[in-house]
Protein backbone atom coordinates (compact mmCIF):
# COMPACT_ATOMS: atom_id res chain seq x y z
CA UNK A 1 0.00 0.00 0.00
CA UNK A 2 1.68 3.21 -1.17
CA UNK A 3 1.50 6.37 0.91
CA UNK A 4 0.06 8.44 -1.95
CA UNK A 5 -2.75 5.89 -2.35
CA UNK A 6 -3.67 6.30 1.32
CA UNK A 7 -3.66 10.08 0.87
CA UNK A 8 -5.86 9.73 -2.25
CA UNK A 9 -8.42 7.70 -0.27
CA UNK A 10 -8.36 10.24 2.57
CA UNK A 11 -8.85 13.06 0.07
CA UNK A 12 -12.10 11.42 -1.08
CA UNK A 13 -13.16 10.99 2.54
CA UNK A 14 -12.43 14.64 3.33
CA UNK A 15 -13.96 16.17 0.20
CA UNK A 16 -16.91 13.87 -0.44
CA UNK A 17 -16.37 13.38 -4.18
CA UNK A 18 -13.77 12.38 -6.74
CA UNK A 19 -13.93 15.80 -8.41
CA UNK A 20 -13.18 17.73 -5.21
CA UNK A 21 -10.59 15.15 -4.16
CA UNK A 22 -8.84 15.64 -7.51
CA UNK A 23 -8.68 19.40 -6.83
CA UNK A 24 -7.26 18.78 -3.37
CA UNK A 25 -4.59 16.48 -4.82
CA UNK A 26 -3.87 19.01 -7.60
CA UNK A 27 -4.79 16.55 -10.35
CA UNK A 28 -7.24 16.75 -13.19
CA UNK A 29 -10.39 14.71 -12.59
CA UNK A 30 -9.50 12.26 -15.37
CA UNK A 31 -5.98 11.75 -13.98
CA UNK A 32 -7.35 11.18 -10.46
CA UNK A 33 -9.93 8.71 -11.77
CA UNK A 34 -7.14 6.72 -13.42
CA UNK A 35 -5.22 6.69 -10.13
CA UNK A 36 -8.31 5.45 -8.31
CA UNK A 37 -8.65 2.53 -10.73
CA UNK A 38 -4.93 1.79 -10.36
CA UNK A 39 -5.32 1.61 -6.57
CA UNK A 40 -8.24 -0.82 -6.87
CA UNK A 41 -6.43 -2.96 -9.46
CA UNK A 42 -3.33 -3.24 -7.28
CA UNK A 43 -5.23 -3.98 -4.07
CA UNK A 44 -7.65 -6.32 -5.82
CA UNK A 45 -10.74 -4.87 -4.18
CA UNK A 46 -13.48 -2.36 -4.95
CA UNK A 47 -12.91 0.70 -2.76
CA UNK A 48 -15.28 3.20 -4.39
CA UNK A 49 -19.06 2.92 -4.75
CA UNK A 50 -19.77 4.00 -8.32
CA UNK A 51 -23.50 3.40 -7.95
CA UNK A 52 -23.74 6.65 -6.02
CA UNK A 53 -23.42 10.14 -7.41
CA UNK A 54 -21.04 11.59 -6.47
CA UNK A 55 -18.83 8.51 -6.26
CA UNK A 56 -18.00 7.70 -2.64
CA UNK A 57 -15.95 5.19 -0.65
CA UNK A 58 -17.42 1.81 0.21
CA UNK A 59 -18.73 1.62 3.82
CA UNK A 60 -16.01 -0.88 4.78
CA UNK A 61 -13.31 1.55 3.67
CA UNK A 62 -14.93 4.46 5.52
CA UNK A 63 -14.85 2.35 8.68
CA UNK A 64 -11.05 2.26 8.40
CA UNK A 65 -10.73 6.06 8.38
CA UNK A 66 -8.99 6.36 11.76
CA UNK A 67 -6.49 3.62 10.91
CA UNK A 68 -5.78 5.20 7.50
CA UNK A 69 -5.19 8.64 9.04
CA UNK A 70 -2.83 7.27 11.68
CA UNK A 71 -0.95 5.29 9.05
CA UNK A 72 -0.65 8.34 6.78
CA UNK A 73 0.68 10.47 9.64
CA UNK A 74 3.25 7.86 10.67
CA UNK A 75 4.46 7.26 7.12
CA UNK A 76 4.76 10.98 6.34
CA UNK A 77 6.76 11.46 9.54
CA UNK A 78 8.96 8.46 8.75
CA UNK A 79 9.59 9.66 5.18
CA UNK A 80 10.49 13.14 6.40
CA UNK A 81 12.84 11.74 9.06
CA UNK A 82 14.59 9.40 6.64
CA UNK A 83 14.95 12.13 4.03
CA UNK A 84 16.27 14.67 6.54
CA UNK A 85 18.83 12.22 7.89
CA UNK A 86 19.88 11.29 4.36
CA UNK A 87 20.19 14.93 3.28
CA UNK A 88 22.28 15.84 6.28
CA UNK A 89 24.56 12.81 5.92
CA UNK A 90 24.99 12.61 2.17
CA UNK A 91 23.82 16.03 0.97
CA UNK A 92 21.37 14.49 -1.46
CA UNK A 93 18.65 16.35 -3.33
CA UNK A 94 15.79 15.26 -5.58
CA UNK A 95 13.84 17.17 -8.20
CA UNK A 96 11.32 16.36 -10.90
CA UNK A 97 10.90 17.84 -14.39
CA UNK A 98 8.19 17.72 -16.99
CA UNK A 99 9.26 15.22 -19.63
CA UNK A 100 10.62 17.70 -22.21
CA UNK A 101 12.51 19.69 -19.57
CA UNK A 102 14.22 16.55 -18.30
CA UNK A 103 16.06 16.46 -21.62
CA UNK A 104 16.75 20.17 -22.10
CA UNK A 105 17.02 21.82 -18.67
CA UNK A 106 17.83 19.17 -16.07
CA UNK A 107 21.46 18.62 -17.27
CA UNK A 108 22.23 22.29 -16.53
CA UNK A 109 20.61 22.08 -13.12
CA UNK A 110 22.46 18.89 -12.24
CA UNK A 111 25.77 20.42 -13.32
CA UNK A 112 25.15 23.48 -11.16
CA UNK A 113 24.16 21.42 -8.11
CA UNK A 114 27.09 19.00 -8.32
CA UNK A 115 29.89 21.52 -8.86
CA UNK A 116 30.87 21.22 -5.20
CA UNK A 117 31.40 17.45 -5.73
CA UNK A 118 29.56 16.82 -2.47
CA UNK A 119 25.95 16.88 -3.62
CA UNK A 120 24.16 13.83 -4.97
CA UNK A 121 21.16 14.57 -7.24
CA UNK A 122 18.23 12.34 -8.12
CA UNK A 123 16.18 13.42 -11.15
CA UNK A 124 12.65 12.25 -11.89
CA UNK A 125 10.38 12.89 -14.86
CA UNK A 126 6.62 13.10 -15.29
CA UNK A 127 3.71 15.11 -16.63
CA UNK A 128 2.67 18.25 -14.75
CA UNK A 129 0.12 16.47 -12.54
CA UNK A 130 2.73 13.92 -11.53
CA UNK A 131 5.30 16.66 -10.82
CA UNK A 132 2.94 18.48 -8.49
CA UNK A 133 1.91 15.28 -6.74
CA UNK A 134 5.53 14.32 -6.08
CA UNK A 135 6.13 17.81 -4.73
CA UNK A 136 3.10 17.70 -2.42
CA UNK A 137 4.00 14.24 -1.12
CA UNK A 138 7.56 15.52 -0.51
CA UNK A 139 9.12 12.86 -2.73
CA UNK A 140 11.16 15.67 -4.32
CA UNK A 141 12.60 18.97 -3.11
CA UNK A 142 11.47 21.03 -6.09
CA UNK A 143 10.00 20.74 -9.56
CA UNK A 144 10.79 22.37 -12.90
CA UNK A 145 7.75 22.84 -15.10
CA UNK A 146 6.38 24.77 -18.03
CA UNK A 147 3.66 27.39 -17.60
CA UNK A 148 1.85 29.81 -19.85
CA UNK A 149 3.18 33.31 -19.02
CA UNK A 150 0.90 35.24 -16.65
CA UNK A 151 -1.13 32.09 -15.91
CA UNK A 152 -1.57 31.44 -12.22
CA UNK A 153 -0.49 27.98 -11.17
CA UNK A 154 -2.74 26.16 -8.69
CA UNK A 155 -1.91 27.63 -5.29
CA UNK A 156 -4.32 26.36 -2.62
CA UNK A 157 -3.48 28.31 0.49
CA UNK A 158 -0.35 29.74 -1.19
CA UNK A 159 1.14 26.25 -1.03
CA UNK A 160 3.88 26.88 -3.60
CA UNK A 161 6.79 29.21 -4.12
CA UNK A 162 7.70 29.62 -7.79
CA UNK A 163 10.45 31.40 -9.70
CA UNK A 164 10.59 31.89 -13.46
CA UNK A 165 14.02 30.75 -14.62
CA UNK A 166 13.64 31.09 -18.38
CA UNK A 167 11.30 30.99 -21.34
CA UNK A 168 10.70 28.73 -24.29
CA UNK A 169 8.29 28.65 -27.22
CA UNK A 170 5.93 25.89 -28.31
CA UNK A 171 6.35 25.96 -32.09
CA UNK A 172 4.76 23.98 -34.95
CA UNK A 173 7.30 21.82 -36.80
CA UNK A 174 7.21 19.07 -39.37
CA UNK A 175 9.48 17.03 -41.61
CA UNK A 176 10.51 19.03 -44.71
CA UNK A 177 8.50 16.66 -46.92
CA UNK A 178 5.30 17.74 -45.11
CA UNK A 179 6.00 21.49 -45.29
CA UNK A 180 3.22 22.13 -47.84
CA UNK A 181 0.69 20.26 -45.65
CA UNK A 182 0.89 23.08 -43.08
CA UNK A 183 -1.19 25.28 -45.36
CA UNK A 184 -3.84 22.66 -46.24
CA UNK A 185 -7.40 22.96 -45.00
CA UNK A 186 -6.89 19.66 -43.18
CA UNK A 187 -3.53 19.43 -41.40
CA UNK A 188 -2.22 16.03 -40.24
CA UNK A 189 -1.08 16.54 -36.64
CA UNK A 190 0.54 14.73 -33.75
CA UNK A 191 -1.40 15.70 -30.67
CA UNK A 192 -1.22 15.48 -26.88
CA UNK A 193 -3.97 13.98 -24.68
CA UNK A 194 -6.33 16.74 -23.52
CA UNK A 195 -5.61 16.12 -19.83
CA UNK A 196 -1.84 16.79 -20.03
CA UNK A 197 -0.34 20.29 -19.85
CA UNK A 198 0.73 20.64 -23.49
CA UNK A 199 -2.63 19.27 -24.61
CA UNK A 200 -4.33 21.98 -22.56
CA UNK A 201 -2.01 24.63 -24.02
CA UNK A 202 -2.91 23.49 -27.52
CA UNK A 203 -6.68 23.51 -26.91
CA UNK A 204 -6.69 26.83 -25.02
CA UNK A 205 -3.99 28.87 -26.71
CA UNK A 206 -3.27 27.41 -30.15
CA UNK A 207 -6.39 25.74 -31.60
CA UNK A 208 -8.48 28.96 -31.40
CA UNK A 209 -5.77 30.77 -33.39
CA UNK A 210 -5.49 28.29 -36.26
CA UNK A 211 -6.17 29.91 -39.66
CA UNK A 212 -9.85 30.22 -40.47
CA UNK A 213 -11.16 27.11 -42.19
CA UNK A 214 -8.24 24.97 -40.99
CA UNK A 215 -8.94 21.62 -39.34
CA UNK A 216 -6.28 19.73 -37.36
CA UNK A 217 -6.62 15.99 -37.98
CA UNK A 218 -4.91 13.83 -35.34
CA UNK A 219 -2.74 11.11 -36.85
CA UNK A 220 -1.16 10.07 -33.54
CA UNK A 221 -1.57 11.06 -29.89
CA UNK A 222 0.91 10.68 -27.04
CA UNK A 223 1.85 12.51 -23.84
CA UNK A 224 5.59 11.87 -24.36
CA UNK A 225 7.29 14.82 -26.06
CA UNK A 226 10.24 12.71 -27.19
CA UNK A 227 7.80 10.38 -28.95
CA UNK A 228 6.07 13.38 -30.56
CA UNK A 229 9.48 14.57 -31.76
CA UNK A 230 10.27 11.22 -33.38
CA UNK A 231 6.84 11.01 -35.02
CA UNK A 232 7.40 14.46 -36.52
CA UNK A 233 10.82 13.42 -37.89
CA UNK A 234 9.19 10.28 -39.32
CA UNK A 235 6.78 12.44 -41.40
CA UNK A 236 3.62 11.44 -39.52
CA UNK A 237 2.34 14.99 -39.10
CA UNK A 238 2.79 18.53 -37.83
CA UNK A 239 3.71 18.71 -34.14
CA UNK A 240 3.87 21.52 -31.57
CA UNK A 241 7.10 21.10 -29.60
CA UNK A 242 9.30 23.28 -27.35
CA UNK A 243 11.90 25.13 -29.40
CA UNK A 244 14.62 24.05 -26.97
CA UNK A 245 13.83 20.40 -27.72
CA UNK A 246 13.87 20.72 -31.52
CA UNK A 247 16.61 23.32 -32.06
CA UNK A 248 19.22 20.73 -33.09
CA UNK A 249 16.79 19.01 -35.47
CA UNK A 250 15.97 22.36 -37.08
CA UNK A 251 19.66 23.16 -37.52
CA UNK A 252 20.29 19.75 -39.09
CA UNK A 253 17.36 20.10 -41.49
CA UNK A 254 15.47 17.13 -40.06
CA UNK A 255 12.55 19.40 -39.17
CA UNK A 256 11.16 22.67 -40.51
CA UNK A 257 9.46 25.45 -38.58
CA UNK A 258 6.00 26.31 -39.84
CA UNK A 259 5.17 29.07 -37.38
CA UNK A 260 5.00 31.45 -40.34
CA UNK A 261 1.61 29.91 -41.18
CA UNK A 262 0.55 28.25 -37.89
CA UNK A 263 0.42 29.77 -34.38
CA UNK A 264 3.11 29.33 -31.72
CA UNK A 265 2.84 29.89 -27.96
CA UNK A 266 5.30 31.39 -25.49
CA UNK A 267 6.07 29.27 -22.42
CA UNK A 268 7.66 30.13 -19.08
CA UNK A 269 10.01 27.72 -17.31
CA UNK A 270 9.38 27.73 -13.56
CA UNK A 271 11.21 26.28 -10.60
CA UNK A 272 8.62 25.38 -7.93
CA UNK A 273 8.83 24.21 -4.32
CA UNK A 274 6.53 24.02 -1.31
CA UNK A 275 6.13 27.33 0.52
CA UNK A 276 7.29 26.11 3.90
CA UNK A 277 10.40 26.03 6.03
CA UNK A 278 13.20 24.20 4.22
CA UNK A 279 16.21 22.29 5.59
CA UNK A 280 19.27 24.53 5.80
CA UNK A 281 21.11 22.60 3.10
CA UNK A 282 18.10 22.64 0.75
CA UNK A 283 17.67 26.40 1.23
CA UNK A 284 21.33 26.94 0.39
CA UNK A 285 21.01 25.00 -2.88
CA UNK A 286 17.77 26.80 -3.83
CA UNK A 287 19.50 30.16 -3.47
CA UNK A 288 22.48 28.81 -5.37
CA UNK A 289 20.25 27.85 -8.29
CA UNK A 290 18.68 31.30 -8.71
CA UNK A 291 21.64 33.11 -10.34
CA UNK A 292 22.67 29.94 -12.18
CA UNK A 293 19.18 29.59 -13.62
CA UNK A 294 19.08 33.18 -14.79
CA UNK A 295 22.30 32.75 -16.78
CA UNK A 296 21.71 29.18 -17.97
CA UNK A 297 18.25 29.46 -19.50
CA UNK A 298 18.19 32.43 -21.89
CA UNK A 299 14.95 33.56 -23.44
CA UNK A 300 13.92 31.63 -26.53
CA UNK A 301 12.05 33.99 -28.84
CA UNK A 302 9.32 33.14 -31.31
Amino acid sequence: MRLEWIDDILAVLDSGSLARAAEKRLLTQSAFTRRVRLIEDNIGATLFDRRRKPVSLMPGVQALELELRELSTRLHKLRHTLKTESDQAGKSLSFVCQHALTTTVSPKVVRALTQDRETSVRVRSGNQDECLLQLISKEVDFAIMYAVPDDRMPEPGNAFEAKTIGTDTLIPVCAPALRTKATDAEIPTISYPPEVFLGQVFSRMIAPRLPKGTNALTRAETALTLAVLQYAVDEIGVAWLPHSLVAAHLAEGKLSRVDDVLPAQALAIRMVRLAEAQPEYGEKLWKKLEPVAASSFPTVST
